[in-house]
């Protein structure tokens, strides 16, 4: 099964509709039907409809630029959007957010107890689904050591999301610390995907590495790019702006903007972040403040550096269509419009 190709990166955001997407959203399907017992059904409501299904495509890809069969993996790939929506399950606990992917997040249509045991339920699905692949003819030491890299992955998530919390309401932290979290937050799962469709797929451990240290670049460029999207024009993106400030969180442009800018803005600054309020004018004035310190730009920078560190890595790999499609997904998220 070929999933690959050059794929501009306009078109990223379509993947969900790409023929790789095709394939894992019919398995999703089968695998999690609607006439499920409830704790299934409240797991296939977090899963479908689903996003772009940009993590399990990368496991796929990773797969292929090795040299693998794709199709071996799909569990695993399955695997990957399984952590992936446990998360923003819990994030979504966590942050008070009331939507996901246009309707309401699962705590909110199925009550908080039972949207934190949906969430635990799909982090055990995911090594049920590694464990998957021996079926499909893959080794047991690559199985193994892919639900070891999957547990460090996971216990890194935890990590990032302990650091965020630390950060809520600290407009002075420094922006290294953020990056940090990144790191461990948004990189960990993006370097997991892409190390454990290699290692399935009987790549090399240079290879393999190689691919982990890709995804954790890429992963923080991710975050970085999600930061600029939030101040980007409203017309310009369907993600939800003011989430992170009406939560007091600091994100990477509002702790840059701190670090350069003269007392007077610092002092705006903190105020808007201390009213945790993300009313329209509110945020139009705190964008519009960012938006004359520089800072989108820094950040802009950090994503472009973030980008090219992961580029560096896909030069253990031969040219190949899968490489140019990890290539491509690394244009478009250091790819924004603020």
């Amino acid at each position: 099964m070929t999933i690959t190709g050059r794929v501009p990166p306009a078109l990223l955001d379509d993947l969900a509709h790409s023929r790789a997407g095709a394939l894992l959203f019919d398995a999703l399907a089968a695998r999690w039907p609607s006439d499920s017992d409830e704790l299934n059904s409240i797991a296939r409501y977090a899963l479908l409809p689903a996003g772009k299904f940009l993590r399990p495509v990368m496991t796929l890809t990773a797969a292929e630029a090795v040299g693998g069969e794709p199709s071996q993996v799909l569990p695993a790939a399955l695997a990957m959007e399984y952590l992936h929506v446990a998360t923003l399950t819990h994030d979504d606990i966590i942050d008070g957010d009331l939507l996901r992917r246009g309707r309401p997040t699962v705590h909110v249509a199925h009550g908080l107890a039972h949207a934190i045991v949906a969430g635990d339920h799909l982090i055990f699905a995911a090594f049920t689904g590694l464990a998957e692949c021996r079926a499909a003819g893959l080794r047991d030491p690559a199985v193994v050591e892919s639900v070891a890299v999957l547990a460090e992955a996971g216990s890194d998530l935890c990590r990032g999301q302990m650091l965020e919390s630390r950060l809520v309401g600290d407009i002075t932290a420094d922006p290294a610390l953020y990056l940090e979290m990144a790191r461990l937050k948004t990189g960990a799962l993006f370097r997991a995907v892409c190390q454990i469709g290699a290692l399935l797929a009987g790549a090399t451990s240079e290879q393999a590495a190689a691919l982990g240290r890709y995804g954790s670049y890429l992963g923080v460029a991710f975050q970085i790019r999600d930061d600029l999207i939030l101040f980007a024009d409203p017309d310009d993106t369907d993600k939800p702006t003011g989430s992170d400030l009406a939560n007091g969180r600091p994100t990477l442009p509002v702790l840059m903007a701190y670090q350069t800018s003269d007392a007077d803005t610092r002092l705006a600054l903190a105020a808007a972040l201390a009213r945790r309020s993300a009313e329209p004018a509110e945020f139009d004035e705190f964008r519009s403040l960012l938006m004359a310190t520089g800072a989108l730009q820094g950040c802009q920078d950090h994503a472009t550096e973030y980008g090219r560190l992961a580029l560096d890595e896909l030069s253990e790999l031969p040219p190949s269509q899968s490489v140019d499609l990890l290539t491509g997904i690394v244009q478009w998220a250091v790819t924004t419009r603020p």
